[in-house]
């Protein structure tokens, strides 16, 4: 059985450096739906799951939070 690599998470500049977006379209996105969502990661630092960045960037045109694939199984 074949294992995936663990998902990284990104900081708000690698994102911003990956995906071309400014700031506030980033953000405008995220509350519209149509960009993956942040996560908490410490007290004072969230980050984007790298694989759901991966993911936007396959189709930035049409996506939205539900083609995020969800879990097998939440711990």
């Amino acid at each position: 059985m074949a294992t995936l690599p663990p998902d990284r998470f990104l900081r708000l500049d690698r994102v911003l450096d990956r995906t071309g977006l400014s700031r506030a379209t980033l953000y405008r996105k995220i509350g519209a739906g149509t960009f993956p969502p942040q996560y908490k990661i410490a007290e004072r630092c969230c980050g984007w799951r790298e694989s759901e960045v991966e993911l936007w960037m396959r189709n930035p045109i049409t996506f939205t939070i539900e083609d995020i694939p969800t879990p097998l199984h939440q711990h």
